[in-house]
């Protein structure tokens, strides 16, 4: 029951499974047509465990991280079910080790994602998860599109 996540994105465009277990199935592609270097694993490969999944990242960014936007998109079943935008780094007492790193160099850091206590109905999910180098989000220095299908309800 308890999987592990663990995938390397490097080539653009293509789609590649990440994970399955009798209750979730996960599959990603980039966004755009640029190649990364990118690594993320995340335990449990479960959607049912009640606790926290644990992540860990690892990314080599294309351009340096003094200012970084994340906008976080969820599609369900075709409807959004979740738009939210958060201002990570702005390049004054920044919190998140990721801020401040110049391009080439490697991040790597671990996290809980807390979402996981969500319980997630039956049914597909889209993903977006973008970065921006500025706030007007004309540099995209990230874009992940997830696919993540509920084989069964948690409840």
């Amino acid at each position: 029951m308890f999987g592990l996540l663990f995938f390397i994105l490097f080539t653009p465009g293509v789609s590649e499974f990440l994970c399955t277990s009798s209750d979730l199935e996960i599959s990603y592609t980039f966004c755009d047509s640029t190649a990364h270097a990118f690594m993320f694993n995340l335990t449990p490969c479960s959607i049912l465990n009640k606790s926290v999944w644990k992540a860990a990242l690892t990314w080599i960014p294309r351009s340096d991280i003094t200012f970084l936007k994340i906008i976080f998109k969820v599609w369900y079943d075709g409807a959004i079910a979740l738009h939210w935008k958060e201002i990570l780094c702005s390049g004054a007492d920044d919190k998140y080790a990721v801020c401040g790193t110049l391009k080439g160099e490697t991040i790597a850091t671990a996290f809980d994602i807390k979402g996981a206590r969500t319980k997630f109905p039956k049914g597909n999910y889209n993903i977006v998860l973008q970065g921006f180098s500025d706030d007007s989000e004309n540099n995209m220095v990230m874009c992940l599109n997830f696919t993540m299908i509920v084989k069964q309800d948690p409840f």
